[in-house]
């Protein structure tokens, strides 16, 4: 079942007390927050992180000694600029589309990692010091953001939910009737957190999304307002013809599976008509035991499926062995999730890579 949520997902922290964050042009009010380090939420290294950030910056002259010595930081190319951090790749090329040369992004998951268990240092804070807007993807797989809000003492800061205007899928909800294979297997155990993130590999979603950077980038630089626009009205029409080359290939394939190596394709399933099987859960980093690993070798060959996909920034170990124990082939299908240094180099980028993965996708049924 799909899921609205009524979530205060985007304002600005204003000039003086923490205390109350106030509407503003139509960013939601959050109020209540405060800067202290007994409003960290989460436990563990992270929790720590940030109470070691806070703490350094009440000391007076800190924050300035420790933003000198860190190598990130936007530099001066950034001057003149809306200085825009994002969390994970999808949002962060989403920014770069909508701001073109007005804005200076940075990432916080490096490039090459997988985001689901990625959390920020010190250094990726004190990115967000320097900052105009951040956006993050939300749904779950970039959890650690709700720490930040809290957290974070750069007062002229706008917090974005990139999928706030997204309608979510639960997690397992899209997947196919494995009722007759459960076998005593509690869901499987792999699922992990409610809602499935990945809501970009649909393209109607990234429109979603993309428009949402769009409207904060204008309301943040109205002088360029035009510009945004502009670039969103491209990326509008780059993600109706995606859609309707998806449509048009996978048509034919309605009501096939596709056995992925984690459950990250819920969204463009439920667009194309297709199932997944997953080997792994909604997050990447959680393997299949024994018994799971049986029954999708019994749903591989059940179904005629002739082809495991595998992703590049996860241990293939896995989709390989199934392969090899059910005669498939493999292929690479990105989530696009995170994308290699050498990737975003060579210019691939969220709609090249989309069309990658309908070629392989139509490629592993015909």
């Amino acid at each position: 079942m799909n899921s609205d949520r009524n979530k205060k997902t985007s304002y600005t922290i204003p000039q003086g007390s923490r205390a109350g964050l106030t509407e503003r042009a139509g960013l939601t009010e959050r109020a209540g927050l405060t800067g202290s380090a007994g409003s960290i939420r989460r436990s563990g290294r992270f929790g720590r992180v940030l109470a070691g950030v806070l703490a350094l910056a009440m000391l007076p002259g800190m924050m300035g000694i420790l933003s000198g010595c860190k190598k990130r930081g936007f530099g001066k190319d950034a001057e003149g600029k809306v200085k825009v951090v994002a969390s994970i790749y999808p949002v962060y090329d989403f920014a770069r589309k909508i701001g073109g040369d007005q804005v200076a992004v940075k990432m916080l998951v490096p490039a090459g990692t997988e985001p689901h268990s990625w959390e920020p240092s010190t250094r990726d804070m004190l990115d967000l010091e320097e900052a105009d807007l951040f956006i993050y993807n939300g749904a779950g797989i970039d959890a650690w953001a709700e720490d930040v809000m809290d957290t974070v003492q750069n007062k002229n800061l706008t917090v974005l939910e990139a999928s706030k205007d997204v309608t979510l899928l639960k997690a397992g909800e899209d997947h196919h009737d494995e009722d007759e294979h459960e076998d005593g297997h509690d869901d499987h155990d792999h699922h992990h957190g409610e809602y499935d993130p990945h809501v970009w590999l649909s393209p109607k979603n990234a429109e979603k999304e993309l428009a949402t950077i769009a409207e904060a980038l204008i309301e943040k630089d109205p002088d360029h307002a035009d510009v945004y626009r502009a670039n969103l009205e491209k990326a509008k029409k780059e993600c109706e013809e995606l859609d309707s080359a998806f449509r048009e290939r996978l048509s034919a394939y309605s009501g096939r599976y596709i056995v992925v190596a984690h459950e990250a394709y819920g969204y463009l399933c439920e667009d194309y008509g297709l199932k997944q099987i997953g080997i792994e859960g909604v997050s990447a980093d959680q393997e299949p035991d024994a018994a799971r690993m049986r029954e999708i070798i019994d749903m591989v060959k059940e179904y005629g499926i002739r082809c495991i996909f595998f992703e590049e920034l996860v241990d293939p170990k896995v989709a390989k062995s199934i392969a090899e124990e059910t005669g498939c082939e493999t292929r690479a299908l990105s989530p696009l999730d995170g994308l290699t240094k050498d990737d975003i180099d060579a210019g691939r980028e969220y709609f090249s890579v989309m069309r990658d993965n309908l070629q392989a996708l139509a490629a592993s049924f015909e």
